[in-house]
């Protein structure tokens, strides 16, 4: 039960902009569709939206980019996130309010809406099999920020069995967040499941110590990347790394939605090499994931 549901919420805790949109993201609860694209970068937008057709219009605020329009016949919102889980928490309870809170009377509404929510991304692998260009979907993710903690009945929708073997593994720095390990939504999983990588992807809290890389600052865990890669539990491996899905999958099995993460591998973690010429295996991950989402039902 959100403490919520039976009183008004104030303005201080859901501000509400002038023009009837959400604080950060500057949606109105009309301009939402079921259907939500999130990519980090804002530039990415005008990729996906490239492919959308009667578009509604376009909105930009900071890093958060939104347009709405229509794939073959079904409404999608592509939304740019910016970088991190920090950004995704926002994100994330801004979407839910724009579908579930009335923002006339400031009430959560009785009949709760569902949304299908994917992240398209990139990534780096961590196991030697899995070549640069292939695509990953993860169906668990784990979060090494922290940020699930902060909410309470946090265990409900997350893997307590998975976060003790992990961090029993790696032998986790007790001065770091606690982990937490969350699925996907199972309907987002299985319309991925034919055509990606099943992944159990880190999602780190930066870009260069939480991911193992050294520049001028050595690692509290010198041997983490080590460790992750020789993580096993109940026959699945840590995959690759990225940097918003536990947030996501967090969050939505919280609030009852239907999300995922889908990630282009265009860094090879194992084997240190990369792929600079990566947007054209972004771009057909694109194709792939509205032809995806716009097969996915309406819950």
């Amino acid at each position: 039960m959100i403490a919520t549901e039976e009183k008004p919420i104030p303005e201080s805790e859901l501000i509400i902009n002038g023009d009837g949109s959400v604080f950060h993201i500057h949606l109105r609860p009309e301009e939402l569709a079921d259907n939500v694209i999130l990519v980090g970068d804002p530039g990415r937008v005008d990729i996906v939206s490239e492919y959308l057709e009667d578009k509604e219009f376009r909105h930009e605020s900071r890093e958060f980019v939104s347009v709405s329009g229509r794939y073959r016949g079904t409404r999608v919102t592509v939304l740019s996130t910016g970088i991190g889980t920090d950004n995704i928490d926002i994100v994330m309870n801004e979407l839910d309010a724009l579908a579930n809170i009335d923002f006339a009377s400031r009430m959560v509404r009785k009949e709760k809406r569902c949304l299908n929510i994917l992240r398209i991304g990139t990534s780096g692998a961590i196991q030697p099999d899995i070549p640069l260009g292939s695509f990953v979907f993860s169906h668990i993710s784990i979060g090494c920020d922290g940020l699930l903690n902060w909410y309470a009945g946090r265990d409900a929708v997350s893997l307590p069995d998975y976060e003790e073997a992990f961090m029993r593994h790696v032998g986790w720095d007790s001065r770091l967040p606690s982990p937490y390990f969350t699925r996907a939504g199972k309907a987002m999983s299985d319309l991925f499941s034919d055509c990606t990588v099943p992944g159990m992807t880190i999602s780190a809290s930066g870009f260069y110590g939480p991911q193992g890389r050294v520049l001028r600052m050595p690692l509290a865990m010198p041997d983490m990347l080590e460790k992750f890669e020789s993580f096993s539990f109940r026959g699945q491996r840590i995959t690759n790394f990225e940097m918003e899905g536990s947030a996501i999958a967090g969050i939505a099995a919280h609030l009852g939605h239907n999300a995922g993460t889908v990630c282009a591998i265009i860094a090879h973690r194992y084997k240190k090499s990369s792929n600079p010429d990566y947007k054209p295996v972004v771009r057909r991950l694109i194709e792939l994931s509205l032809d995806k989402l716009s097969s996915c039902p309406a819950r």
